[in-house]
Parts: C-alpha cells; sequence; structure tokens
C-alpha cells in the first residue's frame, strides 16, 4: 500500500511538473501588454528622472573618494542613468523617435564613452597608480562629462519637444 501511494503521489508531482512546463510559455506571455505611455506628462517625469539621475552622479562623485565603495557607488548611479535615459527613449512617440534617430544615438554614445572611465580607472589603478587618486580623477571626469552630457540632452529634448514644450 505504502509503494502504491508513493507512485501515485510521484507520478502526480511528475504531473504536475510537466502542466507547469506546458504553461509556462502561456504565462510569460500573459505579463503586462501595454507599452510605455509617450503622453507629455510621462515624458516630463521620465526626464525629470534622468535630470534627478546626473544630480545623484554627481553627488556621488563628491563623496566617492572618500569611501572604500566608492567606485561601486558611482557605477551603481551610471548604470542608473543609463537606465534613467532608457525609459525616457521608451517615452518618445514615433514621431519624436524618427525626427530625433540621430540626436538619441549620439546621447547613447556619449554615455558609452562616459563608462570607458571606468575602464581607465581600472586601467590605471592596475597600472600602480595610486587607488585613492585614481578614483578622485575618475569622479572629476564623471561630473564635467555628465554635466556636458546632460546639456546635451536638454538641447535636443528641446529640439523634439519631449513633455510638449
Amino acid at each position: 500500500m505504502k509503494s502504491s501511494f508513493r507512485r501515485i503521489s510521484w507520478l502526480g508531482g511528475v504531473g504536475i511538473l510537466i502542466l507547469l512546463a506546458c504553461l509556462s510559455p502561456v504565462l510569460v506571455s500573459g505579463q503586462w501588454p501595454f507599452s510605455t505611455p509617450s503622453t507629455p506628462d510621462a515624458q516630463r517625469n521620465a526626464l525629470s528622472s534622468v535630470r534627478s539621475q546626473v544630480d545623484w552622479l554627481q553627488n556621488a562623485t563628491r563623496s566617492a573618494s572618500g569611501s572604500s565603495t566608492g567606485v561601486g557607488n558611482l557605477w551603481q548611479q551610471f548604470e542608473a542613468l543609463r537606465g534613467a535615459y532608457t525609459a525616457l527613449t521608451q517615452t518618445l512617440n514615433s514621431q519624436q523617435l524618427a525626427q530625433g534617430a540621430n540626436d538619441l544615438a549620439e546621447l547613447s554614445a556619449g554615455l558609452d564613452i562616459i563608462q570607458e572611465a571606468f575602464s581607465n580607472y581600472q586601467e590605471a589603478v592596475d597600472a600602480g597608480q595610486q587607488a585613492s587618486f585614481a578614483l578622485r580623477e575618475l569622479g572629476q571626469i564623471l561630473r564635467e562629462t555628465s554635466r556636458i552630457w546632460l546639456r546635451e540632452l536638454n538641447t535636443r529634448c528641446a529640439r523634439l519637444r519631449v513633455g510638449g514644450h
């Protein structure tokens, strides 16, 4: 009796796993079907978020040199900036995307260039430069380049009338 109960339990468990495996594509495709809104309010909020992330990155560059986790914090803030920029681009309507394709690509490339500062930091430390000095230099580079990048973002968003402006 015990063995038949175990066999039935085992077969029932396998049956449930097979059922879940078969239904998993259905569960995945049942995710939120709506895209990010492209309303002027959504665009203004997303643009505000990008500006805030630049501020957070700027603040992190000022406090990074006194912290043992400085580089990690700078990287985290930079990645948050990249994520906020990506979210902003997802709020743009088709006309803005078409008209601003080159501008958006240049802004994205600008973030890629800024990201290279992290590689330069690591190369400097690997070459024997004192980590605190390399971190201070990284902070200065990120502060200046993110300021320039934000100015370009504001100019191009105004040209594309992001947020209805």
